[in-house]
C-alpha cells in the first residue's frame, strides 16, 4: 500500500489524511467542487474533484469514486463514515479493480448491513435480540404479526441502514396503519430500500455500542463500550467512554457479544456492534453492526490509546492488529460533544454560512477533530456538523467540568452552533448524577431548557 484515495469530506477527510500521514501513505482525496479548498484538501497530497455538490453526483456515485482511484494511481480507498461507507457495491468494486478496500470485503458488509440477517446470526449464538418480525413491506401483515408476538410499543425499522431513518414508535394498530407506509417510503428514498420490521421498544433505555477490531489472522478484539444515549430523534449528541453505571453481566455480556457476532460474521476492520439497555430490567439486546468507522470513535481511542484507523489501515494491508486483548485496558473517562451549525432554540435548525472566526480550545485532555478555520464554509448541502470536541479526564465528574471549560473557550462566529445546548446538557444535574436515556433530551431537558430561555 503506497497511495489511499480519502472518499469522504469534512472532519473524517482530514482525520484519515492524519492517519496515513503517521503510517508513511500518499493521500489523494476525493472531493466534490464544494470541498476543494477546505482544510482537508490541504492535508492531503493531492485533490481530484469528482463532481458537483450535489451527493448524488460525487460522494455517492461509485463510478466516480472508483475512476478516481484508478486514474490517480491509488491503491487503496478508505471511504470514511457515511456516504458509500457501508455500500458492499464500492467494496465490490474496489476489489474488482485491484484497489484494497479499507473495511471490510463486500461480502462481510452484506452480511452485517443487512439488519434482519445480523439479528438472525445474533439469535443463533444465543444473543438476546428482544424479539420482533422479518422484514415487511404490508401494513396489514405489520399489524397481524404485531399483535400475534404482542410486541406494542415497537418500531418501526429500516431493513437497509440506520441514522433514525425510517423508524417511527407505534403503540397500537391504528398507529401501525398510518405510520407503515411512511416509514417504508423514508427507508425507500434514504436506502433504495423500502423493506421494514418490527422491533419491540424499550421505554426506559440506553444505547450502548462495543467497538470491536478484526483482522485477516482470526483476531477479533473489543476496545470497551461507548454510551450514546444523549440523542434527539435517534441522532446522537454526546458520546462517552466507557459506559458507567452498568452492572458488571451486562457489560460483559455487550463486550462478548459483540466479539462472538463479529468473529461468527467472518468480520475484517473496525466495526461497531449496537446494543440497547432496558435499564428497568438490566437486561440488554443487539440492535445491529455498523461496518464502518463511527462518529464517535475517538472516545474510544481517548480511553484505550488504540488509533482506530491505523489500525483500518494495518489490517487492510494483511498485517495483524497491534493489539491483543489482554494489553487493552480502559482507563479515565472521555466525552465528545458533536459540534453542529444549527440553532437548538429554533428546532435545531441548519445555519450554514461562512465561519467568520474559529478558535478551537487546547489543552490537556482535549481533542478537537474539525476541518474548519477561519473563512471556511459549512455548506448547505451536506450534513451540519463542525467539529467533535472530546475530552479524556481521571473519571465522568472531572470529565464533564473539562468539558464544559471547553466548550466555553469554542469560539465560533458567523454561524449559530449547538455549543450552547451542550453546554446547558453538561450543566444539570440529572446529567452529571447519572447517564441518561435515549428519550430524555426530548422528554424532559428540551421541553424545561426552551421554556427557561437561558
Amino acid at each position: 500500500m503506497r497511495r489511499v484515495l480519502i472518499a469522504n469530506r469534512g472532519e473524517i477527510a482530514a482525520r484519515v489524511a492524519r492517519a496515513c500521514f503517521d503510517e508513511g501513505l500518499e493521500t489523494v482525496l476525493a472531493c466534490s467542487e464544494a470541498d476543494r479548498e477546505t482544510l482537508a484538501a490541504r492535508l492531503a497530497d493531492r485533490v481530484v474533484v469528482i463532481g458537483p455538490p450535489s451527493p448524488l453526483e460525487s460522494y455517492l456515485s461509485v463510478e466516480r469514486v472508483v475512476a478516481a482511484a484508478l486514474t490517480t494511481d491509488c491503491d487503496a480507498l478508505h471511504p470514511g463514515y457515511g456516504f458509500l461507507s457501508e455500500r458492499p457495491e464500492l467494496a465490490a468494486a474496489c476489489e474488482e479493480n485491484g484497489i484494497t478496500f479499507i473495511g471490510p470485503p463486500a461480502d462481510v458488509m452484506r452480511g452485517s448491513g443487512d439488519k434482519l440477517k445480523a439479528r438472525e446470526m445474533a439469535a443463533d449464538l444465543g444473543i438476546p435480540t428482544g424479539g420482533g418480525t422479518r422484514g415487511l413491506a404490508d401494513a396489514e401483515e405489520a399489524v397481524a404479526l404485531a399483535e400475534e408476538l404482542d410486541l406494542y410499543p415497537c418500531l418501526i425499522k429500516a431493513s437497509a441502514g440506520g441514522g433514525g431513518r425510517g423508524m417511527t414508535i407505534v403503540r397500537s394498530a391504528d398507529d401501525l396503519r398510518a405510520s407503515f407506509a411512511r416509514s417504508s417510503q423514508e427507508a425507500e428514498r434514504a436506502f433504495g430500500d423500502g423493506t421494514v420490521y418490527l422491533e419491540r421498544y424499550v421505554e426506559r433505555a440506553r444505547h450502548v455500542e462495543v467497538q470491536v477490531l478484526a483482522d485477516t489472522h482470526g483476531n477479533v478484539v473489543h476496545l470497551g463500550e461507548r454510551d450514546c444515549s444523549t440523542q434527539r430523534r435517534y441522532q446522537k449528541l454526546i458520546e462517552e467512554a466507557p459506559a458507567v453505571g452498568l452492572p458488571d453481566a451486562v457489560r460483559d455480556g455487550m463486550r462478548d457479544s459483540a466479539v462472538r457476532l463479529a468473529r461468527a460474521l467472518g468480520y475484517v476492520s473496525a466495526g461497531t456492534v449496537e446494543f440497547l439497555v432496558d435499564t428497568d430490567r438490566n437486561e440488554f439486546v443487539f440492535l445491529e453492526l455498523n461496518a464502518r468507522v463511527q462518529v464517535e470513535h475517538p472516545v474510544t481511542e481517548m480511553v484505550t490509546g488504540v488509533d482506530v484507523v491505523r489500525e483500518q489501515i494495518r489490517v487492510a494491508r494483511g498485517e495483524p492488529l497491534s493489539v491483543a486483548q489482554p494489553g487493552i485496558t480502559v482507563s479515565g473517562h472521555a466525552i465528545e460533544c458533536r459540534i453542529n451549525a444549527e440553532s437548538p432554540r429554533r428546532d435545531f435548525l441548519p445555519s450554514p454560512g461562512r465561519v467568520e472566526r474559529w478558535t478551537a480550545p487546547q489543552g490537556h485532555g482535549v481533542r478537537v477533530d474539525t476541518f474548519v478555520e477561519n473563512g471556511a464554509t459549512i455548506s448547505p448541502y451536506y450534513d451540519s456538523m463542525v467539529a467533535k470536541l472530546i475530552v479524556h479526564a481521571p473519571d465522568r465528574a472531572a470529565a464533564i467540568d473539562l468539558m464544559l471549560r471547553a466548550l466555553a473557550r469554542t469560539e465560533v462566529r458567523g454561524i449559530e452552533t449547538t455549543i450552547p445546548f451542550h453546554a446547558a446538557v453538561l450543566g444539570t444535574e440529572r446529567f452529571r448524577e447519572s447517564p441518561v436515556t435515549t428519550r430524555w433530551v426530548e422528554n424532559e431537558f428540551l421541553p424545561a431548557w426552551l421554556e427557561g430561555g437561558e
